[in-house]
């Protein structure tokens, strides 16, 4: 079975080099072929050298996206499959990748065989959704089929939004949101910031205030 050649597309050279030596003991199976920091960078190379099979990008890059990315190269027509390597677990960006044409929405606490495993299911034609998230994914999509929201949807907030809210009403700490959720703490400072700009706050307790005047939660 030939190697997965993969494209890697991420602006944290930290990153980069994890994937790398995180994947060197599978290298039969994938291979890193190419990285770049930039969707330029990524845009020149697919359209100047032979295409990989999967181009693996983040989704939040800092001159752009990966949802940019994605869409140039549907635009462009590049036959490449383009898989999410992210720390958003937030089903926002997932449906949105989704719904843009990406195979695949991988989580980046991903263990190297499980990343070789997932990415193998996107060569054989599977849209593959991270273990972590598949099942909350799933519920929810079950959920707005029927019509249910979570409480703050109408105000846009995501459900794991709407969760951390809901632990920051009851007056639980930053550290123990995150051991809650099983998530790490920057990922719930970046959640709490998206929260205060959907809601138009500034501080926690303002953000509490407008809870308690706006949401129900069950």
């Amino acid at each position: 079975m030939r190697a997965i050649q993969l494209m890697l597309v991420d602006d944290h050279e930290v990153i980069i080099d994890g994937v790398r030596a995180m994947l060197r003991t599978h290298i039969d199976e994938v291979e890193v072929v190419s990285a770049v920091k930039t969707v330029d960078e990524a845009i020149e190379l697919l359209t100047t050298s032979p295409l990989p099979d999967i181009v693996l990008t983040d989704a939040r890059l800092k001159t752009s996206s990966g949802f940019e990315l994605l869409e140039q190269i549907t635009t462009q027509g590049i036959e490449v499959s383009v898989v999410f390597y992210t720390a958003y677990d937030d089903e926002a960006y997932l449906f949105r990748a989704l719904r843009a044409g990406a195979r695949g929405y991988l989580l980046k606490q991903a263990t190297g065989a499980e990343l070789v495993g997932l990415l193998r299911r996107v060569v054989d034609g599977e849209v593959t959704i991270d273990p972590s998230i598949a099942g909350r994914v799933a519920l929810l999509a079950a959920r707005l089929q029927l019509g249910e929201f979570w409480p703050g949807a109408h105000l846009g907030l995501t459900h794991r939004e709407s969760e951390i809210l809901e632990l920051i009403v009851k007056g639980m700490s930053t550290k123990s949101i995150a051991q809650s959720l099983f998530l790490g703490e920057e990922t719930v400072k970046s959640h709490l910031s998206s929260i205060y700009r959907k809601l138009k706050v500034k501080s926690r307790a303002e953000a509490v205030a407008v809870a308690l005047r706006d949401v129900t939660f069950r």
